[in-house]
């Protein structure tokens, strides 16, 4: 049971910076007999409570460890350096990681190539859940970024965090 609850706090912890969205709780993003089937249930509120904060902290604390590339790293494209006049400002392609279903302006882009970018605007837009969907990312007015995803004519700001 423990190695159960293990790779599962592990599971969550490792995809909560994909296509993230105000935080959720374990009661929330779990079934009931998923919530039984892990022996939460017997967990105290208090318990829960700090299961799901160090479940938070542990998941932002990641994406707030990202660090920007300097130039000549690699790709670039997204980050602000100051020192980069000539910025590659071409368009970028890839996959979001796991499932999407929109952004609600809070929302962190995991990509495929290991790019993460994270909305820029307070644009909500909600779509059916699609996994892996193709990501189009382009250069918008003002060294911006606009983050579309193909077959749906929305878009939103974004920037480049990872």
């Amino acid at each position: 049971m423990n190695k159960l609850f293990l790779t599962m706090l592990l599971l969550l912890v490792s995809t909560a910076g994909t296509a993230q969205q105000p935080f959720s709780t374990l009661e929330e993003q779990m079934t009931g007999k998923e919530f039984d089937a892990t022996g939460l249930e017997k967990l105290t509120p208090e318990e829960l409570a700090a299961l799901n904060g160090w479940i938070r902290g542990r998941s932002l604390a990641t994406l707030d460890a990202a660090k920007p590339a300097t130039a000549g790293s690699g790709d670039d494209r997204g980050f602000n350096i100051q020192k980069m006049q000539d910025q590659d400002r071409t368009p970028i392609t890839s996959r979001l990681v796991g499932e999407f279903t929109g952004w609600d302006g809070q929302t962190v882009f995991k990509l495929e190539n290991g790019m993460i970018w994270e909305q820029a605007d307070n644009d909500d837009f909600y779509i059916r859940a699609v996994e892996n969907p193709v990501v189009n990312i382009k250069p918008g007015a003002f060294k911006t970024w606009k983050l579309s995803i193909e077959g749906y004519s929305s878009s939103c700001k974004v920037k480049r965090i990872q």
